[in-house]
């Protein structure tokens, strides 16, 4: 039901623009939110995006990340500027609040020189 692509290794202070590509039938109605696992974390929301596109972020990323959607093509992104070695983790989207959707394969992220 979620594809993420668009990971990769970058260096400090590049960017990466993530997509997630889902069903229809999650996409229109639902808020969507992008989530990420660090090693040795639990997976946390990162930012998410209302059915109207109101966006929230936290702290963390705030002024770096933006997350956006395209309803036309079921799509979900996060673009993701000055990276940081802390943004390194697995990224993945879901709907928010969490309702029991299967996970996609989630998409690498590394931030390393």
């Amino acid at each position: 039901q979620f594809v993420e692509s668009g990971g990769g290794l970058v260096q400090p202070g590049g960017s990466l623009r993530l997509s997630c590509a889902a069903s229809g039938s999650i996409f229109g109605r639902d808020a969507m939110g992008w989530y990420r696992r660090a090693p040795g974390n639990p997976r946390q929301l990162v930012a998410r995006i209302s059915s109207g596109g109101a966006p929230y972020y936290v702290d963390s990323v705030k002024g770096r990340f933006t997350i956006s959607r395209d309803s036309a093509k079921n799509t979900v992104y996060l673009q993701m500027n000055s990276l940081k070695p802390e943004d390194t983790a697995v990224y993945y989207c879901n709907t928010y609040p969490l309702g029991g959707r299967s996970w996609g394969q989630g998409t690498q992220v590394t931030v390393s020189s």
